[in-house]
């Protein structure tokens, strides 16, 4: 394993950080794309709790501890490096992908089973999410911990993230420049999956998610947290 100390934040991107090896246990499943994320795997590995990344300006040294890769479910001007409202993002701790359902087999696999999905979570027919491939995700918990965040979106910035108050701000780039385009995430409802039409998915990098007929939509940006403050609990907050 490398260590990585005193490196400045607009060196913290994909190519910087990613690191020969395994990736020191990161899970990363459907949601965050196979295909393009086995970069962030080695990256995983650079943050562990005995090697901590960064210097960040401002109030001195934030330290950094590796986290099995979670996904924030943001909403906020794309441009924009700051702002508020971030007690309406979301996190998924675990990767909800693998433990979707197809929106084809919603009936069977969700209808007909008392709404409990096969790895146990609970849909909710009023309040549901979809991803780019077509699968019902159980939603995040709400709302995201305040602290601090190594977020990225897997392209050309790697950055701190800090919440607090329901205010965020990104250390460098804007919330674009940390969101991962190929996954796509939205929140429907006022009306059920079985309105939906499998045949509109995949989408697209960077494309809205698919209207669903009688049924109100918002799209979420979703960025990959691979690092938390080292003195941070990402399940309780500080």
């Amino acid at each position: 394993m490398r260590r990585i100390q005193q490196v400045s934040s607009r060196h913290l991107n994909a190519r910087t950080l990613c690191a020969q090896g395994k990736g020191g246990g990161s899970s990363v499943g459907s949601l965050v794309c196979r295909r393009t994320l086995l970069g962030l795997v080695g990256m995983g590995s650079l943050l562990s709790s005995s090697a901590a990344s960064s210097a960040y300006a401002a109030d001195g040294k934030v330290e950094f501890r590796r986290i099995p890769t979670q996904f924030i479910a943001a909403l906020g001007d794309p441009t924009a490096s700051q702002g508020t409202g971030a007690e309406s993002w979301g996190l998924w701790r675990v990767d909800p992908g693998p433990r979707g359902v197809y929106l084809r087999d919603y009936e069977r696999a969700l209808k007909s089973k008392g709404n409990v999905a096969p790895a146990g979570w609970t849909f909710d027919d009023n309040d549901w999410w979809v991803e780019e491939h077509g699968l019902i995700m159980e939603k995040p918990d709400f709302p995201l911990p305040d602290g601090r965040y190594l977020v990225t979106g897997d392209r050309q910035v790697t950055t701190m993230l800090t919440v607090e108050n329901g205010a965020w701000k990104l250390y460098e780039g804007s919330l674009y420049d940390v969101t991962h385009l190929p996954c796509r995430s939205a929140r429907y409802s006022g009306s059920d999956p079985t309105r939906a039409n499998q045949r509109d998915f995949p989408v697209k990098p960077g494309a809205v998610m698919p209207s669903v007929e009688g049924a109100e939509k918002q799209d979420y940006a979703v960025l990959f947290v691979i690092g938390v403050e080292k003195t941070f609990d990402p399940r309780y907050g500080r």
